[in-house]
């Protein structure tokens, strides 16, 4: 028949055990095969109720370890691919113990992922480091794991990737013990306020350092001109290090070769900024929540790679914004929370590659919305809260990619979203007003293709219900604060697909939706009321 069960007449698994324990020792990378015969046979009877995909041998055969896991005190001698799917299947099962651990102390495991497992100390660093030069990642974030775990490390002089996020007891010493590892290419300290500008000395040795994160350490302020040296970093994240000032972002003038940094919520102003004109090859810039005014946008417009950029809640104003037609890549821009008005807008027309554009809160209105109707590419845009009304909307009847739309707390009522009925393309619609009706409700019968209707607060009715019955491929309904009652109900029967509803605030009670849920819509998982 062929195949690892297929064995020659008189050949049988105790001569091949018996070979295979007089070699010496098995090779980590040698075939697995041999772990067919070390197991019992699994039929079928192991498939649970519902399968519909038979698991392969090597799976059975995981599994059936993981039940059996008391029973070994080492895998030191498997292959290194089965001991790693071993030691997979422990950490997904929350199956991994101090003791179960001790079994891969030696076996060349390469991703040792343990990021929030529970239980993770110092301990267990002696068992990760033994796997020596063979361990390229390691992710222990949420641990323990003190200073004294990370000087294990040492001897794992090819590890690639290291992950100690909210780590709270790795402090400046236990950086010292990384500064070896110099075939790191990502490094993740994420909320570690314990480590300060001191301890980011061991940075500089970190040559081939792609990505570093960051985000929330709140003492490095001084600390990043340590990393100025690292020509290949790519990436880099202090996001929410409040700490972080102007004086810092000029160590990051010389990174050529940055494609993405986030700085939301930093203390860097304009001045900042203009260190960070000579990052030619930057793609991704997030500035939400920094101090920066339109003047920084002389700098950001000579940044001719970026495509996305996040200027949420900064303090823009109109003045400046003329530098925004410089970006012509831009796919993402987030201006959200500013104090812009349709004047901005007039520079941001010819972006015609821009496929989401974030203007939640900004003092836009009608006339602003012609300046985006040649943007063909347009995907997502975002309106929530502005001065838009209906007949503003006419300018958006020939974005034909539009696929999310949200118009929540504006002027739109039920005559503007006839305006929106030729926009097939719409999956996600927000509008969230208590100026919508029956009426308005009955020009979306057209956008079959939505999946996320958001009506929360709309004047409507059972009979407005009704309109949704052709909207068969929602998946989130949206339609609390309304008018609808337990008669309303029947009309989403249609709604096969619908995963969640939620009608609070509604004349409908819970036993009602029960039965709908139970009757008509079998994938509904999240309702409210419940």
């Amino acid at each position: 028949m062929g195949g690892a069960c297929s064995r020659k007449r008189g050949h049988s698994v105790e001569d091949e055990g018996s070979r295979r324990v007089a070699s010496g020792r098995l090779s980590k990378a040698g075939s697995s095969k041999w772990l067919l015969f070390s197991l019992p046979r699994c039929g079928s009877t192991v498939l649970q109720k519902g399968q519909t995909k038979c698991p392969t041998l090597m799976e059975l055969c995981v599994a059936k370890i993981r039940e059996d896991i008391a029973k070994y005190s080492s895998f030191s001698m498997l292959p290194r691919d089965i001991s790693q799917q071993i030691f997979n299947e422990l950490v997904e099962s929350f199956c991994l113990t101090d003791a179960s651990l001790e079994a891969f102390r030696d076996c060349a495991i390469q991703d040792m992922l343990l990021g929030e497992y529970p239980g993770v100390k110092d301990s267990w660093m002696h068992v990760i480091a033994s796997q020596g030069k063979s361990l390229l990642s390691l992710d222990v974030s949420c641990s323990d794991v003190t200073d004294s775990g990370l000087l294990h490390l040492k001897d794992c002089s090819n590890v690639q990737s290291l992950s100690f996020n909210y780590c709270d007891q790795i402090s400046d010493r236990g950086m010292e013990y990384l500064s070896g590892l110099s075939n790191l290419t990502s490094l993740s300290f994420k909320k570690s306020n314990a480590i300060t500008a001191e301890g980011m000395k061991a940075f500089r040795y970190l040559v081939n350092l792609v990505n570093l994160d960051l985000e929330r350490c709140l003492k490095i302020h001084g600390g990043l001109i340590h990393i100025e040296g690292l020509k290949k970093l790519e990436t880099l994240n202090i996001r929410c290090c409040n700490c972080i000032r102007d004086e810092d972002i000029l160590s990051l003038s010389g990174l050529i070769n940055l494609r993405e940094l986030q700085m939301s919520s930093c203390k860097v102003s304009d001045a900042g900024i203009s260190h960070l004109k000579g990052l030619k090859k930057l793609v991704h810039l997030n500035l939400e929540g920094c101090p920066v005014t339109g003047a920084s946008l002389e700098f950001i417009s000579g940044l001719v790679s970026l495509l996305y950029l996040n200027l949420s809640r900064c303090c823009l104003s109109d003045e400046g914004c003329r530098n925004f037609s410089d970006l012509v890549k831009l796919k993402v821009l987030n201006l959200a929370f500013n104090n812009i008005t349709d004047a901005c807008l007039m520079h941001i027309k010819d972006l015609i590659n821009l496929e989401s554009l974030n203007l939640d809160s900004c003092k836009i209105g009608d006339e602003g919305l012609l300046n985006l109707k040649g943007l063909l590419q347009l995907k997502s845009l975002e309106l929530s809260d502005t001065e838009v009304g209906s007949i503003g909307l006419r300018h958006l009847s020939g974005l034909c990619n539009l696929e999310s739309i949200n118009l929540s707390f504006t002027m739109v009522t039920d005559g503007g979203l006839r305006k929106l009925s030729g926009l097939t393309s719409i999956k996600s619609l927000n509008l969230d007003s208590r100026q919508i009706t029956d009426v308005g409700l009955s020009a979306l019968t057209n956008l079959t293709g939505l999946t996320h209707l958001d009506l929360f607060g709309a004047r409507i009715t059972d009979a407005g219900t009704n309109c949704l019955r052709r909207l068969t491929a929602l998946v989130s309904l949206n339609v609390s604060n309304s008018h609808i009652t337990n008669a309303g109900l029947h009309h989403l029967k249609p709604l096969k697909n619908l995963r969640s509803l939620s009608l609070e605030s509604c004349r409908v009670t819970a036993t009602e939706l029960k039965k709908l849920q139970l009757s008509a819509l079998p994938n509904l998982v999240n309702v409210r009321p419940e």
